[in-house]
């Protein structure tokens, strides 16, 4: 005979099970470092510091508060008249499993009023709830949607707020 000893057996399964576990760690570190390579190529280079974005719309003539000013300007503001109500989102009314987001501003004729535009906002968010979804499919119902709201607008706010102005509308 053969005299083999369990141990042996035991051996031979542990050293398998450490090619195994070697052969993984080389194929992980091979695709970390390909893919870091990869995405080095790839992607673009990312800005040192948000001084350094800065500075050249320094050397351009422009003052540090001017450096932020120089992408574009809120549309809520106090001297144009518009206010930007908060987004909206609720379910609509049928089917009740659908949801709907939507940004609204409002132009007034004068003084902006912050009251009425929180009542008109809660008014809208009212008025969505009972909507279904196949009245506002297509154009045709966006625009009575929009058509809807406004003259909702209207009977609210007694002709104050001339203008409903849709940022964003998203059905889920």
């Amino acid at each position: 005979m053969d005299e083999t000893t369990p141990e042996d057996g035991a051996a031979k399964k542990k050293g398998g099970l450490l090619m195994t576990i070697a052969g993984v760690a080389v194929v992980t570190l091979v695709a970390a470092g390909g893919g870091w390579v990869l995405g080095g190529m790839i992607a673009p280079p990312v800005p040192e510091t948000p001084a350094a974005a800065a500075e050249p719309a320094a050397a351009a003539g422009h003052g540090k508060g001017d450096a932020k000013d120089a992408g574009i300007q809120p549309i809520s503001t106090e001297a144009n008249g518009i206010v930007l109500l908060d987004p909206i989102t609720t379910n609509l009314a049928y089917p009740s499993d659908n949801w709907v987001r939507l940004e609204v501003a409002l132009m007034f004729r004068g003084p902006t009023d912050t009251p009425l535009a929180q009542e008109i906002h809660q008014d809208i968010l009212a008025y969505l709830r009972t909507v279904s979804l196949q009245q506002i499919e297509g154009p045709r119902g966006f625009q009575y949607l929009r058509d809807d709201l406004q003259e909702r607008v209207d009977l609210r706010a007694k002709g104050r707020v001339s203008k409903v102005m849709f940022r964003t509308f998203v059905i889920e």
